[in-house]
C-alpha cells in the first residue's frame, strides 16, 4: 500500500493499526496523518511512530487519501460534519465505529463517497484482531482489497454483508470478554484444586493459546481436536460431563444472541437520526 493514509482519532485503535502497518512495512512515518484534538495524545503518537499529527480534521482529510474514522460512535456527526466539505471522489472512508452503518455514514457525506464499515475487536491492540468489514453502496472491489491489507496486518479480517454487522459485534467484537471470563474461571479452578494462583495463570493462559493454535494450524474440526484427548473413562470426558450439565454450550450461543441483539437495539436510534 503506497498512498497516504489518514485518522479522525489519535485512540488506541488508531495506534494499534499505525503499529501494524509501519511494522509489516505497509506504510511509511511520512504517509500517516493522525488528527486528534488532544495535544498530548498527538505528542504520544508522534514520539513513538514519527508520523504526521493535527489538530485539524480537515488537514488529515485534504492530505491523505483513505482516511480511518476512528472516533467513538457518539463524535461521529461532528466529526463528519468537520470533513465533509473536503471529502472528493478520489477517499476511501474506512470507520471502525461500532453500531453506524454505512448508509448513515454516507448520509452526512457528499453523495458517491466510498465508505467501507469495520468491525476489529481489542486484541487489535497486541495484533491479533478478528476483523469484519462491510461495503458501502459507492465503494469498489479495490477498496475493499485495501482495506482487508489494512486489517490483516492486526491478525484475521473477512468480509461479510453489513446485515450480519450485528452478529459479528455478538461474536468476535464481544467474545474477547467470554474468553477472558472463561480465562478468569480456569484461574480460579486452578487455585480451587490447590495450585497457586501464578502457576495456575501461566497454565492456564498456555493451554488457552496452545489450543487456539491447534484449530488454527491444523485445520480439523474442535470435535476431533476434543476427541484426541478425552479417553474412554478418563479426566476429561468427567470434566466434559460437568460442562455439559452446565449448559456450558447453550450458554455460550445464548450470549452471542443476547450481545448480537442488543447490537441491533443500539443501531436502532441511529438508523432513525
Amino acid at each position: 500500500m503506497t498512498q497516504t493514509l489518514g485518522f479522525i482519532g489519535g485512540g488506541q485503535m488508531a495506534e494499534a493499526i499505525i503499529g501494524g502497518l509501519l511494522a509489516r512495512g505497509m506504510v511509511s512515518a511520512g504517509q500517516v496523518t493522525v488528527a486528534d484534538p488532544v495535544e498530548s495524545r498527538r505528542s504520544l503518537l508522534q514520539g513513538r511512530f514519527g508520523i504526521k499529527t493535527t489538530a485539524d480534521n480537515g488537514e488529515a482529510v485534504r492530505t491523505c487519501r483513505t482516511i480511518v474514522l476512528a472516533v467513538k460512535p457518539q463524535m461521529m456527526q461532528p466529526a463528519l460534519r468537520s470533513i465533509g466539505g473536503f471529502v472528493t471522489p478520489e477517499h476511501v472512508l474506512v470507520s471502525i465505529a461500532a453500531g453506524i452503518p454505512c448508509e448513515i455514514l454516507e448520509r452526512d457525506l457528499p453523495e458517491g463517497t466510498r465508505v467501507v464499515r469495520v468491525m476489529p475487536n481489542t486484541p487489535a491492540l497486541v495484533q491479533s484482531a478478528a476483523s469484519a468489514l462491510s461495503a458501502g453502496k459507492a465503494a469498489r472491489t479495490e477498496d475493499i482489497d485495501l482495506v482487508l491489507g489494512i486489517f490483516q496486518t492486526l491478525g484475521t479480517a473477512v468480509v461479510v454483508p453489513e446485515a450480519l454487522m450485528d452478529a459479528v459485534t455478538g461474536l468476535s467484537g464481544s467474545g474477547p470478554a467470554y474468553v477472558f471470563l472463561f480465562i478468569e474461571a480456569l484461574i480460579d479452578a486452578a487455585v480451587l484444586v490447590g495450585l497457586p494462583r501464578s502457576v495456575g495463570r501461566d497454565l492456564v493462559l498456555q493451554t488457552v493459546l496452545g489450543a487456539a493454535r491447534m484449530c488454527l494450524e491444523t485445520g480439523k474440526h474442535p470435535a476431533e481436536l476434543t476427541s484426541m484427548v478425552t479417553s474412554p473413562g478418563g479426566t476429561t470426558i468427567a470434566g466434559i460431563r460437568a460442562l455439559e450439565r452446565g449448559a456450558f454450550r447453550s450458554l455460550l450461543m445464548d450470549a452471542v444472541e443476547a450481545a448480537a441483539r442488543r447490537s441491533r437495539e443500539l443501531g436502532t436510534p441511529v438508523r432513525s437520526l
